[in-house]
Formats: structure tokens, sequence, C-alpha cells
């Protein structure tokens, strides 16, 4: 997935930080201390899934240390991979080194907390509600995904429409023999 420049963005106007993240922050978290030995997703009844650092293995069983400080004790069934900060807020989950619930639904609240609601999953495009106007649907935005690959611009609903489009359009003025 192209992941374009700030001034790539800018053809975006004011949509832009709602359909990508800044080349600061794609910096920032390609250099985050990460483990991929220790760093777990660890599932915990009241948060669904908890960020985590193994601190033991033992009979079956993992203690962790919580994001929050809280030391569990959990089965390994219960504890998922983590995925390096490279991949936070990716717009394509597909690509995830670690594809399981707890990335999933990690990546979509990060997004979502940053009014990024769309998000692609291998050939769907989520959505998640904002329940408030974005400046995501103006006359500049549709004209910044007319005719470009859906490789070449931040997950949308003006991509797959577009797309969806240019397909049908080869199919009726080039149809197969």
């Amino acid at each position: 997935m192209s992941s374009g420049s700030d001034a790539e963005m800018a053809v975006f106007g004011e949509a832009a930080p709602y359909l990508r993240k800044s080349e600061r922050e794609r910096i920032e978290a390609q250099n985050k201390p990460f483990d991929a030995k220790t760093s777990v997703f660890v599932a915990e009844p009241k948060e669904s899934y908890v960020k985590s650092v193994i601190q033991s293995k033992e009979g079956g069983k993992v203690t962790v240390k919580t994001e929050s400080g809280a030391t569990l004790t959990v089965r390994e069934d219960q504890v998922f991979p983590m995925n390096p900060p490279k991949y936070d807020k990716i717009e394509d989950m597909a690509m995830m080194t670690h594809l399981n619930e707890p990335g999933v639904l990690y990546n979509l609240k990060e997004r979502y907390a940053a009014w990024m609601i769309y998000t692609y999953s291998g050939l769907f495009c989520v959505t998640v509600n904002p329940y408030k106007w974005l400046p995501v649907y103006n006359p500049e935005v549709v004209a910044a995904y007319r005719g470009k690959k859906r490789q070449e611009a931040p997950p949308h609903i003006f991509s797959i429409s577009d797309n969806a489009y240019q397909f049908i359009h080869y199919v009726i003025f080039f149809p197969s023999k």
C-alpha cells in the first residue's frame, strides 16, 4: 500500500488528516522500541484485549504486565502476538504481520480515535461510523480519487466506487471476445 508523502496528500485538502497519517507520525512509529518476542495482546474481560509485555511463562500459563501496569496471569491461548508499531493505523489490515482479532480491533480503534474511519481489509473497505460529519465527502476529495487505483490513495468509499466505475467502463467499451 502506497503511503504517499504529505505533499502528495495536499490534493485531499482539509480531508488529508482524516485519510492518512502524517509523515512525522509514520516515522515516529518506525522508531518506537518494540520486542516481538514479549509484546502481546492479552484477553481481558473489561477491555476485550490489552497491550502487555510477557514477564514469564510456566505450565501453560503466561504472566504479563499490562500497559496500565497491572500484572495478569492467563492461559497461553489468551495471549496473541502484537504487530510492530509501524503497523499502527495501517491502511490495509491484510498487510499486518499478525492478522488476529486483537490486532484488527486495535487497528480499527486507533484509526477511529484519529477520525480515520475508512480501512481496508484485503478486498473489503471497512467503515466505522464517526457519528459526526467529517470533511471527507467534498468535491475536492471526489476529484482526488478520480482515476486512481486503490493502492494509489488512502482507503475511502470514493476509491471503491471510482474503481467500480472504471472497471464497468472498461468492460462496456472493451468486452472480452
